[in-house]
């Protein structure tokens, strides 16, 4: 059963920093696509950062130069580096593993964490 457990949520002022945290279990994480997605009230689900299994990186252009996404392989786990954060920055933000070993390609998701910024 694969799982995804995350932390490092809470409330921050404009300007300060966060930096989230993604273990998985359960799944080849070596081999899995790792991203954040946010979802603010009343909008969808969108991609805040990607981190492919070979270490290419993808970033919302919302969040560039901003947040930092890592990976530490032996640890299972998937980080987010939230810095200079803006009050639009405040959503429910999960964890997604894209476990692309796996034929058809199959996604879990985290329960989320709640970040909010205040200004």
């Amino acid at each position: 059963q694969v799982r995804l457990a995350e932390s490092g949520g809470g409330l921050v002022q404009a300007g300060g920093s966060l930096r989230l945290s993604c273990t998985a279990s359960g799944s080849t994480f070596s081999l899995s696509a790792m991203g954040w997605y946010r979802q603010a009230p009343g909008k969808q689900r969108d991609l805040v950062a990607r981190i492919s299994s070979g270490g290419r990186i993808t970033y919302a252009d919302s969040v560039k130069g901003r947040f930092t996404i890592s990976r530490d392989n032996p640890k299972n786990t998937v980080y987010l580096q939230m810095d200079s954060l803006k009050p639009e920055d405040t959503a429910v933000y999960y964890c997604n593993q894209e476990r692309q070993y796996m034929t058809p390609v199959q996604q879990s998701w985290g329960q989320g964490t709640q970040v909010t910024v205040s200004s």
